[in-house]
């Protein structure tokens, strides 16, 4: 409180209407920062409000695509921004009860959050009537148990309702029908904290940094061959060079070796090959925004995604990393899909033999065939995050 905690929620209870606040946060242009980046006042907006029926607000704290573990940093150093952010949004949406839906394995963090919270129990902050406003809002931790595949929107719902976390089909979205079948709002750790600014400075302020679509700062989990790696807040548009070489960010390649490629956005999004991570296809300066990333498609771009930064320098092994990214698909599958299921199997068991030296030239063929086969055929985007690395892996190291 001493430095402002919670202010963003007195500003929403006090002098702002629900609507006013939803109007806010999309004048901001803040877009999801747990990967898809989609428009979250525009998520919010879509919200079905039929008479009688609860509304929930989800917080998707499953952080588990490797390479980013920047919502741990949040959630275990200053877990009261991810509940006041909850609290405004929640004012917002009409919603009395929320959810924080955490990753098994971080089990530690579940005391912080519990503690967190009846601390804001105890200040008022959460409970009955806060602020005299007649608002009411209570908050529940609900720890997962070690699936990468509760990060999907609805295999979280489906997990949080007791039941096999396998991703429903949509329609209807959890906008309509979500938990328990009332209409749910899903956000990540970083997009819900990320409300408190909006709120405190406005929306208009929020927009003035970054560039273009891609608006205001975006924490990154720097991670791989680097001096520095940690957990960055950037100003959307900063140029990857100067991330990656930077003394005020990741410092620069380890041991003064030559950069060989990058995963600007966690496992899931296509590897960049060295002379595409400073520039695009067309010869611009790649920009950490959403828009530079994407620059030249699959062909050459990849996605900003959850943030999760790998760096690869001149020694490192693709063959052996996209294994390694394969394995995990394969092993994380809910086995829903078949081309998912069994696609991921196979592309697994091929880049073994490559790794161990028994693969055939027809490999490369037979891996991009399977990974175009399990692409754009699943119900969750599990299927494309197994897809993409391996196709693109083969595209610039083949």
């Amino acid at each position: 409180r001493k430095h402002g905690g919670y202010r963003s929620v007195e500003k929403a209870l006090k002098t702002m209407s629900p609507d006013a606040v939803l109007e806010e946060v999309k004048k901001s242009g803040l877009r999801g920062r747990g990967g898809a980046g989609f428009p979250t006042g525009m998520k919010w907006s879509f919200l079905a409000k039929p008479e009688g029926v609860p509304r929930y607000l989800l917080c998707n704290a499953d952080e588990s695509e490797p390479g980013t573990f920047k919502d741990r940093f949040l959630m275990e150093k200053i877990p009261h921004l991810l509940i006041e952010g909850m609290i405004a949004s929640s004012y917002a949406l009409g919603v009395n009860t929320a959810y924080i839906y955490i990753r098994g394995e971080y089990s530690w963090i579940v005391f912080i959050l519990e503690k967190a919270i009846a601390e804001a129990y105890a200040a008022g902050w959460l409970g009955k009537n806060i602020l005299g406003s007649g608002f009411d809002i209570d908050l529940y931790v609900n720890p997962g148990a070690g699936a990468y595949i509760c990060g999907e929107e609805t295999a979280l719902i489906e997990s949080l309702e007791g039941k096999r976390g396998n991703p429903r089909i949509k329609p209807p979205f959890p906008a309509v029908k979500g938990l328990w079948q009332c209409p749910s709002v899903v956000n990540n750790v970083e997009t819900l904290a990320a409300v408190v600014p909006i709120l405190n400075d406005g929306g208009d302020e929020y927009a003035k940094i970054g560039i273009g679509r891609s608006t205001g700062t975006k924490l990154m989990s720097a991670g791989g061959n680097i001096n520095k790696p940690g957990v960055y807040e950037v100003e959307m548009g900063l140029s990857m060079e100067e991330f990656i070489y930077s003394d005020e960010w990741c410092g620069g390649i380890k041991r003064g070796k030559r950069l060989k490629a990058c995963v600007p956005g966690g496992s899931s999004v296509p590897i960049l090959p060295h002379f595409l991570v400073t520039k695009t296809a067309a010869g611009e300066d790649r920009l950490l925004t959403y828009e530079s990333l994407a620059d030249g498609g699959f062909e050459s771009g990849s996605m900003l995604g959850s943030g999760g930064f790998i760096v690869y320098d001149e020694d490192q092994c693709i063959v052996r990393n996209t294994w390694n990214f394969t394995r995990f698909y394969h092993h994380e599958s809910c086995g829903q899909c078949s081309p998912c299921r069994e696609g991921t199997g196979w592309m697994e068991k091929v880049l073994w033999r490559l790794e161990n030296g028994q693969g055939k030239l027809s490999d490369m063929d037979l891996l991009v065939d399977v990974a175009k086969k399990i692409e754009g055929n699943t119900i969750c985007p599990l299927g494309d995050a197994a897809a993409w690395p391996v196709a693109s892996a083969i595209r610039h190291f083949r």
